[in-house]
């Protein structure tokens, strides 16, 4: 990236080029991944599900005892500051809230008035017309060796990261992980299936997912369309005979899942239900951005 087009970015109450960005080498998310974040999308400048966003950043933070002494209203300031300054008009505001640094790597936590490290950026995507929100896309299953606390959206993303590549390896556009046979969540989305009697399923919430804020938006959405929903988990093998499948994530909205390791899903094509959630997501997350 050149000079002309270097991002603003926000380090620990700074609006700073991105190439001056810095951040201590001792900084606990660098060298524990203690640390949370979020990332919030944004439509025509405007940010889409914000109060969710926050809500849960705080139940991280409080998960792991990571303080947070700036309240929505100033997070709100920030992440339009960034929209302002960066004229993003499509994609997203990516938030990082570490533990911050206290001298040497120590696996204890430090002083409890630590300062914590507080870091935004902003990413420009084309969500509204993505290629895979159209045609859909093809996942493989891949075992999940996550740890057990996936309900707190910590920055520590290696599984994740390796699980896609070894989907994309399988010749696949994204994984989906399994667990004592049923399927937990994507790597980065939760996952949901129609099943032939037209009932909406996706997991139930538990330390075993991240309640999703798309998800929590998307089940409002199915309740208005009079379509009938279940919580609980499911197979693979459910999974490729269902009716439909689709994903759900801040980046994504609502994507469907043409295909599970090969088996077409439905007739291999997006369906029915997950466009009419996908068109009633976006309208709504439009009427309601800040």
């Amino acid at each position: 990236m050149d000079e002309m087009t270097q991002r603003t970015v926000y380090v620990n109450g700074e609006y700073v080029a991105e190439r001056d960005a810095r951040v201590s080498i001792f900084d606990r998310g660098f060298l524990l991944a203690d640390g949370v974040y979020e990332v919030s999308s944004v439509l025509g400048g405007k940010l889409i599900d914000f109060p969710g966003h926050m809500g849960r950043l705080k139940r991280s933070a409080a998960a792991l005892e990571i303080a947070l002494p700036w309240d929505d209203e100033v997070l709100l300031a920030i992440h339009r500051e960034l929209i302002r300054r960066n004229a993003l008009d499509e994609g997203m505001v990516y938030l990082q809230l570490t533990r911050g640094s206290a001298g040497d790597r120590d696996f204890h936590y430090p002083d409890a008035d630590t300062q914590p490290t507080l870091v935004l950026f902003t990413q420009a995507k084309s969500l509204v017309d993505a290629r895979s929100g159209r045609e859909g896309i093809r996942v493989a299953t891949q075992p999940d060796w996550r740890w057990a606390r996936r309900d707190i959206k910590t920055v520590q993303l290696l599984y994740p990261a390796m699980a896609k590549m070894a989907a994309k390896a399988a010749g696949a556009d994204d994984a989906w992980l399994v667990e004592d046979g049923m399927v937990t969540e994507g790597a980065s989305n939760n996952v949901w299936m129609l099943t032939h009697d037209a009932t909406l399923v996706t997991r139930e919430l538990s330390s075993a997912i991240l309640p999703g804020i798309t998800r929590a938006a998307v089940m409002t959405l199915a309740e208005a369309l009079s379509l009938q929903l279940e919580e609980r988990a499911f197979s693979v093998e459910e999974a490729q005979q269902a009716r439909e499948c689709f994903v759900t994530s801040a980046s994504s909205f609502v994507t469907p899942v043409i295909a599970i390791d090969g088996v077409p899903v439905g007739d291999g094509s997006p369906g029915e239900v997950a466009r009419r959630l996908r068109a009633a997501y976006i309208e709504e997350s439009r009427r309601r951005a800040l």
